[in-house]
């Protein structure tokens, strides 16, 4: 396989060392390391395709704790553990002893006695998802220090209030894939707009996500949202400031068709404004279900005001050649299919269906990804070793 030699050629040229280090953001992590992930996820995939076993475990747990509801990101989390041999185990909270009080030092260490990965969803609240896996962390650097842990488990960040990295790392390995290459993103156009949605509560970390990684490869962002749909203004200063250092550019605008005007790649999604998320927080902290209530008839009479921020033929054909590419992280919100108004015409969906599901397909091998490179130190060497062991992964 040609191509598998070339791909390990590159993970060695990378020189990046992720060993036994959480993915947590991708703005804590190198443009090397960044595309390091990206290298072992194209060669795991290539493996996969030849039908041949990418097992580098005999046993251990994969730990599952999702504090939102997940249907992508959760199946490829499980895809991607069984591929590389780990057993998926899912930490319901409801069935375990967190109901009772048990602390985070706690339920760490002791789902962690066998344990080499723990993915964590928490997107729910406010400032508070990206602190849990810190605090998470720090539990499982105690345990291991203090001889109670035999290893410390790698945490995988399956989307928190900040960022959602599986997410955007999967779209840059379309893109890559799409264009050819991480050069050929120097100077294309992204539009990351915000889109009308029949909901209220949709986190910000999708639309962070992708400012937040895409301005480190040179390309040009355009943030569109209605006024007073911002996101976190330290993640959109850290975009323009790693788009200036890239060679690309950011800037906001509050008109989602000039955001589609000469775009390459278009990626409308719906999110909920940052002051009201921040409400939202206080409250679900309150466990105030009026207020709740309240909050949410008036955020969907705000969002009412921008119906027309769908992704329609008109927008789409003011973009580059009339034919940028849509892509979403699913479930999109069908105009006509899957709500009465929404996000995208049943017309451009249906267009770009299975782009977007190609799309969504990286994610277990960028996880996988994210998981191998934590728990060994020479991977290429690793995947080297699987190519010429060439144990059929289906008899």
């Amino acid at each position: 396989m040609a191509k598998f030699k070339e791909l390990i050629k590159s993970i060695e040229k990378t020189n990046a060392d992720l060993f036994q280090k959480d993915f947590l953001l991708t703005w804590d992590k190198s443009p090397e390391e960044l595309e390091y992930v990206l290298l072992v996820a194209e060669t795991l995939k290539k493996l996969y395709s030849k039908n041949i076993s990418t097992r580098c475990f005999d046993s251990g747990l994969a730990v599952s704790q999702f504090r939102d509801n997940s249907t992508r990101t959760r199946f490829s989390f499980a895809s991607a553990a069984n591929l590389l041999g780990l057993t998926v185990q899912d930490l319901d909270e409801g069935k375990s002893q967190i109901s009772h009080g048990e602390t985070v030092r706690e339920t760490a260490n002791m789902i962690s006695f066998l344990t080499e990965i723990i993915g964590i969803r928490d997107d729910m609240y406010l400032g508070a998802g990206h602190t849990y896996m810190k605090e998470v962390g720090e539990a499982l650097n105690d345990g291991y220090l203090n001889k109670v842990l035999p290893q410390r488990p790698g945490i995988v960040n399956l989307q928190c209030d900040i960022d959602h990295p599986t997410q955007s790392m999967a779209d840059l390995l379309h893109l890559k894939k799409t264009f050819g290459s991480l050069e050929n993103l120097k100077g294309k156009k992204i539009a990351m707009t915000w889109a009308y949605s029949p909901s209220y509560g949709k986190p910000l970390s999708v639309p962070q996500g992708i400012i937040g990684l895409m301005s480190r490869f040179g390309m040009n962002i355009t943030l569109a949202h209605p006024e007073g749909y911002g996101l976190i203004p330290d993640v959109v200063d850290l975009a323009g400031k790693n788009a200036k250092k890239s060679g690309g550019s950011f800037n906001v605008v509050n008109d989602m068709k000039t955001a589609f005007e000469g775009a390459d790649i278009v990626y409308p999604k719906s999110w909920a404004p940052y002051n009201v998320m921040e409400q939202r927080t206080e409250l679900l902290r309150a466990n105030d279900h009026d207020g709740l209530k309240e909050l949410e008839k008036q955020a969907l009479a705000n969002n009412a005001k921008f119906k027309d921020w769908e992704c329609d033929r008109d927008k789409m054909d003011v973009t580059k050649d009339k034919s940028a590419l849509y892509m979403h992280c699913l479930p999109a919100d069908i105009t006509g299919v899957s709500c009465k108004e929404g996000e995208v015409t049943a017309e451009v969906f249906e267009q770009y269906r299975l782009a977007t599901y190609a799309e969504a397909g990286y994610k277990p091998y960028i996880i996988a990804a994210m998981m191998m490179t934590n728990r060994f130190y020479d991977v290429a060497d690793l995947l080297n070793f699987m190519k010429k062991r060439d144990m059929p992964r289906v008899y």
